[in-house]
């Protein structure tokens, strides 16, 4: 049996959120138990509770040995709030866990990945779990928590070590505490709603401050916003520019991103996908 917690370290989900990823769970994976934390329904201000209750939450889910993974329930802001006071309270049974999200979550993963605490993983998360196409993708993270590969990003060769973040996300955490190191690393990066001169502006960013790395990938850029002149490239050939000026081999796209085509990324080396 794989136990599952849930908790918020960003923002809400509702009931509905729930019972939709329970009923998926009982019908599809009877070998998985899920437990939502109490604390992933409430609510103060744009947070699923006050940085304190999201903090508390968290660790009682990590530090608890009878749950072999956390899974965070949505992202939206507010994990990099409370990323380095999680990790300096880590426990051993934490250490041995699995961590799942995406998106905002980015930070705690980032932080949970510096400090060698884990299995991370970028993944989907149980609030898409309503809809057939948001099933999609959680399904990949529940066959990947079961054992089976099939969910797993192709290019992944088990050879390279590789992380995924969403673009701001990746951005905002660089040269800070949470960093880690991602010299010799495959880097994906996707995003959402956001104008393309701001895509142009974070790569701007990153260009200056990722390590050697072994290559970028670029995920699915979705739901950008109309700006009153076009840009006059496309995400990729933004993406492509930034990487010729830092002497980064760019190396395509990759399957991640706000999306139901979203894939799983184990963050260091991970298994090949498995043949389906």
């Amino acid at each position: 049996m794989t136990k599952i917690a849930i908790c918020a370290p960003a923002t809400p989900i509702t009931r509905d959120h729930a019972a939709a990823l329970e009923a998926m769970v009982a019908e599809e994976f009877p070998q998985t138990e899920v437990t939502f934390h109490d604390q992933c329904f409430e609510r103060e201000g744009h947070f699923a509770g006050s940085d304190l209750r999201r903090l508390t939450a968290l660790l009682e889910c990590a530090n608890d040995p009878a749950f072999d993974a956390v899974w965070f329930a949505k992202g939206g802001y507010g994990s990099n709030r409370i990323a380095e006071a999680a990790v300096s309270r880590m426990n051993e049974a934490a250490r041995a866990k699995t961590y799942i999200g995406f998106s905002d979550c980015g930070y705690l993963l980032a932080a949970l990945y510096r400090n060698d605490i884990g299995q991370c993983a970028h993944g989907s998360m149980p609030v898409s779990a309503r809809s057939e196409n948001g099933r999609k993708a959680v399904r990949r993270v529940l066959q990947w928590l079961n054992g089976d590969n099939s969910g797993l990003e192709p290019s992944l060769d088990g050879k390279t070590p590789a992380v995924a973040f969403n673009l701001i996300t990746l951005a905002m955490v660089s040269n800070t505490p949470m960093m880690p190191d991602l010299s010799g690393h495959v880097v994906m990066v996707e995003e959402v709603s956001e104008h393309l001169y701001a895509i142009d502006r974070l790569f701007f960013h990153l260009a200056g401050s990722l390590p050697r790395i072994a290559g970028l990938k670029l995920g699915a850029v979705t739901d950008i916003p109309e700006n009153y002149v076009e840009f006059g490239q496309t995400e990729e050939e933004i993406a492509q520019f930034w990487c010729d000026r830092a002497g980064v081999p760019y190396l395509g796209r990759a399957e991640i991103g706000h999306t139901s085509a979203n894939r799983v990324v184990p963050f260091g080396l991970a298994s090949p996908p498995r043949a389906t």
